[in-house]
């Protein structure tokens, strides 16, 4: 079974062919780290699975590169220099030090004219860059100018599978992807026909947004088109409210790998968090992330989970991926239609919640109601 999901994520998912160039890589535990007994062994079978999936690799692709590289400790953090340099080519990267400018990428602090001068760089070369990426990090690096570039100028297809565990292979890995692609797609349908979304959720959680000009995209799990970029497991419709338009406020009963102790409350104005209340460590742990950069505050994703064979809550790959739950994240949302940039990009997921739509006109729709969806797809 395990072997046989891996196989498919190359043949299936991603669609290998032997002429192409596949890279593979994962984040070791940093020295800042400070990691328990059952992290650090969770940690180490990520890295076992980063190195079976480059392994299975060569049977598909002509050739494939593994890489390891010290973790950044934080999702949506641009990777290092060697990753870069592993992606896009030497004289790619060289070229983007001669300009004094991949620093600025990696610290995500490059103005608009020198991100385009990145991009025409990355564009020069772009035939050095690799064809596959299977992302196997602890830490996402889904919304990263590094993916971003890869993807859209590049044409590299993109796994990406932060948290990744060996159970999921028989769990949210072993779906119908065609019945989810175009299950998603039909929930990305309704909601691209509303200006603006209301949530609530039984645990007290309320919280509104407009998304008019924005566009809610399908992971789907098949990313067999150039460019294509999604997570692994997949099954999510997500997309960007739009900035300052967020109020309300979010009680959280789940960190990414765990169920907190006691709720932690986020106030939500203009866009932003304001306010984070709550007695468990989590609380002075988001404090402080929040803290780092006026632009963690943002509220920067709505998604709605899609895979009915996504069960764990305690692994945010996994988890808002459920069918039934949604999830809100902060941070970064500047490589899926938004505009804020940071190296910083964190998902909390809901369950049981009442999703609805306002439409152009003003009517309201029902999408969700505790859970259970409300529309005919």
């Amino acid at each position: 079974m395990i072997t046989s999901v891996l196989k498919d994520i190359f043949r299936v998912n991603l669609g290998v062919k032997k002429t192409e160039r596949c890279l593979v890589f994962t984040d070791l535990p940093s020295l800042n780290e400070k990691l328990s007994p059952a992290e650090f062994d969770r940690r180490s079978r990520l890295a076992c699975v980063a190195f079976l999936m480059s392994e299975i690799g060569k049977c598909f692709a002509g050739e494939v590169v593994h890489l390891d590289f010290q973790a950044t400790g934080s999702h949506g953090a641009e990777p290092p220099r060697e990753l870069w340099e592993a992606a896009f080519g030497r004289k790619a990267v060289r070229a983007l030090e001669r300009g004094k400018l991949l620093e600025l990428l990696i610290t995500k602090t490059a103005v608009d004219d020198e991100a385009g001068e990145a991009e025409r760089v990355i564009q020069k070369f772009k035939d050095d860059a690799v064809d596959i990426v299977v992302a196997l990090s602890n830490f996402s690096t889904s919304h990263t100018r590094f993916r971003d570039l890869l993807t859209r100028i590049c044409g590299t297809r993109y796994a990406s599978m932060p948290l990744f565990e060996f159970s999921m292979l028989d769990g949210p890995m072993n779906v119908d992807w065609k019945k989810l692609s175009k299950f998603s797609k039909g929930i990305a349908a309704n909601i691209n026909k509303a200006e603006a979304v209301e949530i609530s959720t039984p645990n007290g959680s309320k919280i509104s947004f407009s998304i008019k000009g924005r566009k809610a995209l399908a992971d789907t799990g098949i990313l067999t088109a150039a460019g294509s970029f999604g997570n692994l497991p997949a099954g999510e419709v997500f997309l960007a409210p739009v900035e300052g338009t967020s109020k309300g406020r979010l009680v959280l009963e789940w960190a990414p790998t765990r169920e907190l102790s006691s709720p932690v409350t986020l106030t939500i104005r203009r866009g932003r968090v304001e306010e984070i209340s709550g007695d468990e460590d989590f609380a002075e742990e988001l404090r402080t992330r929040v803290a780092e950069r006026e632009e963690n505050r943002n509220i920067a994703e709505f998604g709605i989970g899609t895979n009915h064979r996504a069960k764990r809550p305690d692994n945010i790959l996994e988890s808002e991926k459920i069918l039934g739950t949604i999830h809100i994240a902060l941070g970064d949302n500047s490589t899926f239609g938004g505009t804020v940039k940071t190296p910083f990009h964190q998902d909390f997921v809901f369950f049981k919640p009442t999703v609805r739509l306002v439409l152009k006109d003003g009517r309201r729709t029902l999408l969700m109601e505790k859970g259970k969806l409300k529309v005919d797809l």
